[in-house]
C-alpha cells in the first residue's frame, strides 16, 4: 500500500510530519492493507492565517483493488487529529464497500 500526503501552500510540512501522518493512516487501515493499491491524503488549512477552529480539512482516498475509490474528509482544529478522523471514517467506508462484496 502507497500512502501520499499532500498538503496545501498554507501549511508547513516536513518529511517528519509527513511521517507521522503516514505511520498514524497505516495503523488505522492495516486490516485493509493488502486490498488497497494506494491512499492519498490531502490537508488543507480553511483559514490560513486567520486561524480558528475546526479549520483543517483532510480529504483521504483510498484506492481498493477491484472497487470503485473510497473517499471520506474530516474538519479538526488539528491536522493529526483530523488524519485519524478521515482514516477511522476510511475504516467503516471500506467495511461497508468490502462488507457488500460479501453480501454478494
Amino acid at each position: 500500500m502507497f500512502v501520499q500526503i499532500r498538503t496545501d501552500n498554507r501549511l508547513v510540512s516536513d518529511a517528519e510530519a509527513n511521517a507521522r501522518l503516514e505511520e498514524k493512516v497505516r495503523a488505522k487501515l492495516k486490516r485493509y492493507e493488502a486490498r488497497l493499491s494506494d491512499v492519498e491524503v490531502h490537508v488543507a488549512d480553511m483559514n490560513g492565517a486567520k486561524g480558528g477552529g475546526g479549520d483543517k480539512k483532510v480529504t483521504l482516498e483510498a484506492r481498493v483493488n477491484g472497487h470503485p475509490p473510497v473517499a471520506v474528509h474530516a474538519d479538526a482544529d488539528r491536522v493529526d487529529i483530523a488524519v485519524g478522523l478521515a482514516a477511522d471514517k476510511a475504516v467503516r467506508a471500506l467495511e461497508h464497500a468490502i462488507g457488500k462484496e460479501k453480501a454478494h
